[in-house]
């Protein structure tokens, strides 16, 4: 009797690590699966994708097209996954540690693999070419977008790391402030410039939370193992 316990005893202070970031797999996962059922059903969210992409057309101006440019082009697949690999280098050299840069790598490495992973099964089309910005410039599947679980992922994590790190709650509610804005930025971009539907980029980010979930899930189980047993 006493030995379970304190077996259960002992598995208290896991439970309470890794639940919140069971919650957010569990979140992430269900809203994922609803959008894809929207997609596959044609009905429920997807039902916006297509007016929500003419009136972005609709309302394209010069300045904005150059700006969601840009923001498209930084967290494309060549330029982003390169300033995360020089930053996180950087990371580890400057503060000698390996253990966050290597997380952040690590989610960043999974949002692209699950993303192209998911891209294959759905197949979904692109829009229409006459919607694009460039048309014929992005001819992959559509869903999810590969842009924003990209961004979506890297600002996440981040936000968390930060969190964990610091406690002061003005840098925690400027960084939550940061990855909101980042991310829709991002994902605006992408229906903005034609490219994407709706649907794409919210499944996208229900994507990107599951995986801040896992990452959370790892690193505190890492830091119970580094802790000394009472």
């Amino acid at each position: 009797m006493r030995g379970r316990l304190a077996h259960e005893l002992d598995r208290r202070p896991t439970v309470r690590a890794v639940a919140p970031g069971l919650l957010l797999v569990f979140g992430g996962v269900l809203a994922f699966a609803g959008l894809l059922d929207a997609v596959w059903e044609n009905d429920d969210v997807s039902l916006f994708d297509q007016p929500v992409l003419a009136a972005l057309v609709a309302s394209r101006g010069a300045l904005a097209t150059a700006i969601f440019g840009v923001i498209t082009a930084v967290s494309g697949p060549i330029v982003l996954p390169a300033i995360v690999a020089v930053a996180c280098l950087t990371w580890a050299r400057v503060r000698h540690e390996w253990w966050r840069p290597l997380l952040l790598m690590g989610a960043m490495v999974t949002s692209t693999a699950i993303s192209v992973a998911i891209k294959g099964i759905v197949a979904r089309p692109r829009p229409p070419l006459d919607t694009m910005v460039v048309p014929g410039a992005e001819m992959s599947a559509s869903f999810p977008s590969g842009h924003t679980i990209g961004a979506a992922t890297l600002l996440l994590v981040t936000w968390y790391l930060v969190v964990r790190r610091y406690r002061s709650t003005a840098r925690q509610v400027g960084w939550a402030v940061g990855t909101v804005v980042g991310t829709l930025a991002v994902g605006l971009s992408r229906m903005y410039l034609g490219y994407h539907f709706l649907t794409d980029v919210l499944a996208a980010i229900a994507l990107a939370v599951a995986i801040l979930g896992v990452v959370t899930i790892v690193d505190r189980l890492h830091t119970l193992r580094g802790r000394p047993q009472r």
